[in-house]
């Protein structure tokens, strides 16, 4: 039997789970470190509370094992296994242990207690090649990860870049499986489709003009995302008149919040109630408006609402499951090239160095214009993890 660690449900694996309990073919238990997300969660990068709006539990097999009961998914040293991890897997007969990462302690204990009672380790991590590491950690670093990826016998690489990073570890190709981020793109095509005709209505209430041309930037309001990028760049477009009526929707929170709204013209302001009576002529701040965070069920709105996204984020963004979930929406992308998922998801076209407001600018327009076209591709699937674990499992058993 495989067993799935993982620190709590999230919205984005859930799917697999799901998709891998239907197709009946690999035997696993889904084990969550805590409840984080399926009751009400402190999020300290959002700055509030939340739970997800949709079933994050039913259709698979899952428990709850003792992570600490104060535990959450970003607490590296407290989010721990307290109980004995080696008798649990004997005792449902484990052959295979699969970590998510090694950010938190209990993924390295659960690798020391899946060696000791004879299990494989599985690995699917998001880190990758895109970022620079200060010369000062590098040793230290490479240490660590030299000592867990000789543990682990499987590696499902999430895209490119996590798969160079694995390679210039001396992972074999023997031992890299194919299972790429990926959203439940079905529920998000289908919840686009059944508001697209609510668009203008769904842009009013925004505060958003019929006419203008609408950037979305969704997310955390961290400092790796360099939301302030995005600003610049409109404020550029609407001082050298290429793009006077853009406008800017914000969907998230977080400590960045504060510094971004007294950079925009805040027309639309979810936290203060609604609408405001602020305008933006030529040469000021751009409109803004700032919906708030919206749950699963609610960010379709923003996708429909929106012409494009941006993703101006630095190389700490290992992904961008956002934009995921925008291109499944029908919505197109521009993303900073130090983004993990940027030359798996868009063409280069649709990319801009992480920083240069410049590009971004330049990127937007083109978009706006009408000069950007994506090529068709397929986007990655919940069916191509189900069948990277189910190569797995199989290569599993025939080694056994």
């Amino acid at each position: 039997m495989l067993v799935i660690l993982t620190t709590h449900p999230i919205q984005y694996q859930v799917p697999i789970w799901k998709a891998l309990a239907a197709a009946a073919r690999v035997p696993f238990e889904v084990w969550y470190l805590t409840r984080h997300g399926v009751e009400p969660s402190r999020d300290s990068e959002f700055g509030q509370s939340f739970s997800w709006d949709i079933d994050m539990l039913s259709g698979y097999s899952h428990r709850f094992i003792d992570g600490g009961s104060d535990a959450t998914p970003v607490d590296t040293w407290s989010c721990r296994l307290r109980e004995n991890f080696r008798e649990q897997l004997s005792a449902r007969g484990a052959t295979a242990v699969w970590i998510q990462g090694w950010q938190v302690l209990a993924y390295w204990q659960a690798v020391r207690a899946a060696r000791a009672a004879a299990c494989e380790v599985w690995l699917r991590g998001e880190s990758n090649d895109l970022g620079a590491t200060p010369f000062w950690k590098r040793p230290f670093k490479r240490a660590l990860l030299f000592w867990l990826f000789r543990r682990v016998d499987r590696f499902l690489y999430i895209g490119s870049a996590n798969k160079r990073l694995y390679r210039s570890f001396g992972v074999a190709e023997a031992k890299l499986y194919r299972a790429p981020y990926m959203v439940d793109n079905e529920r998000f095509a289908r919840q686009a489709h059944a508001l697209r005709g609510q668009r203008n209505e769904l842009r009013r209430a925004w505060g958003i003009p019929d006419d203008a041309f609408c950037v979305l930037f969704c997310g955390k309001f961290i400092a790796k995302k360099r939301p302030h990028d995005l600003i610049a760049a409109a404020r550029r477009l609407k001082t050298d008149g290429r793009l006077p009526n853009i406008h800017l929707l914000f969907v998230g929170a977080g400590e960045l919040g504060k510094a971004l709204r007294e950079q925009c013209a805040v027309v639309f302001d979810a936290e203060k109630g609604g609408l405001a009576n602020a305008t933006a002529a030529n040469g000021e701040p751009p409109a803004a408006s700032f919906a708030g965070f919206l749950n699963q069920t609610e960010i379709s709105k923003a996708y429909v609402a929106a012409d494009c996204l941006a993703l101006p984020s630095d190389a700490g963004e290992t992904w961008g499951l956002v934009v995921n979930e925008a291109l499944a929406s029908g919505l197109e992308c521009l993303v900073s090239k130090a983004c993990g998922c940027a030359e798996d998801l868009v063409s280069a076209s649709f990319t801009f160095p992480a920083g240069d407001v410049a590009a971004l600018a330049d990127r937007i327009v083109s978009l706006a214009r009408g000069e950007l076209h994506r090529p068709p591709g397929q986007l990655p699937s919940v069916e191509d993890n189900v069948a990277a674990v189910q190569q797995a499992y199989g290569d599993l058993q025939a080694r056994r």
